[in-house]
């Protein structure tokens, strides 16, 4: 399994470098196209240009301007103190309805990383986020953990084999009776949105001191997660755990 691990790690390393573009755009900005995918199926577009030696990357706007137009506006002070919280976890700034990080020559590839990590999670945490939608699926995970007694850190950072920084929602500390445990809400489980973290989760696990497992938690409030989704999970012996049946693993997140 390990082998066979370390080849599809390898394989994504080569695809993110052969399908990312570049294209100038002005005098100063270049568009990079990444091969991650939108909700929408677009391939997930960042703006960067140099400022005195070092680099402002950008959405221009998109991400915050898409969730508007389909009717999600962020004009709640519940919405936006989510949208900062989920910032915050990337390093991420916003200005006005821009996404944004400054970097230097060196630290360009992880804050562009983190970026488009960022709004991948904006996306994905926004996703059911319509106006009968009373609790946003991360914030009822929370709920969840403090009333089940789960000592958890939350927005926590790891670096990977790879020398990106990955981050997580939830990590649980071990105990004598458990190793540490990493949970993962997944608003929208769809294909992608699982390979994001199995591809985090590979790049961080063998970095680990502790021989940490992996917990995803898939909002099946829509209807059942896909099978291939939870037969991914399972392949790289990360638990997928649907949000109906949480109560199933309280005992061994909470001990």
């Amino acid at each position: 399994m390990s082998a066979e691990i370390e080849q599809l790690y390898s394989e994504y390393i080569v695809r993110l470098r052969d399908k990312t573009r570049f294209r100038a755009v002005g005098e100063a900005w270049t568009e990079i196209t990444t091969p991650y995918l939108d909700r929408h199926n677009d391939c997930v577009q960042v703006y960067a240009k140099p400022v005195n030696g070092d680099y402002l990357i950008t959405d221009d706007g998109y991400t915050i301007a898409d969730l508007e137009q389909s009717g999600c506006p962020l004009d709640s002070p519940k919405r936006r103190a989510l949208l900062t919280t989920t910032l915050n976890g990337f390093g991420v700034q916003a200005d006005g309805d821009q996404l944004l990080v400054r970097a230097t020559p060196s630290t360009a590839p992880q804050k562009m990383h983190d970026l488009i990590q960022a709004i991948l999670s904006v996306n994905d945490l926004f996703f059911l986020a319509g106006p009968t939608v009373v609790n946003l699926f991360a914030e009822d995970v929370q709920a969840w953990l403090d009333e089940s007694g789960v000592r958890y850190t939350p927005d926590v950072r790891f670096t990977g084999k790879s020398g990106f920084v990955q981050h997580f929602d939830f990590v649980i500390p071990a105990s004598s009776a458990r190793p540490e445990r990493v949970l993962h809400p997944v608003n929208n489980p769809t294909r992608q949105t699982v390979q994001q973290f199995i591809y985090a989760w590979l790049d961080t696990r063998e970095t680990r001191r502790l021989r940490s497992q992996a917990y995803a938690l898939l909002n099946d409030a829509s209807g059942a997660p896909a099978g291939s989704v939870r037969e991914a999970l399972a392949r790289y012996d990360i638990a997928a755990v649907p949000w109906s049946d949480r109560e199933s693993v309280r005992e061994e997140l909470a001990t």
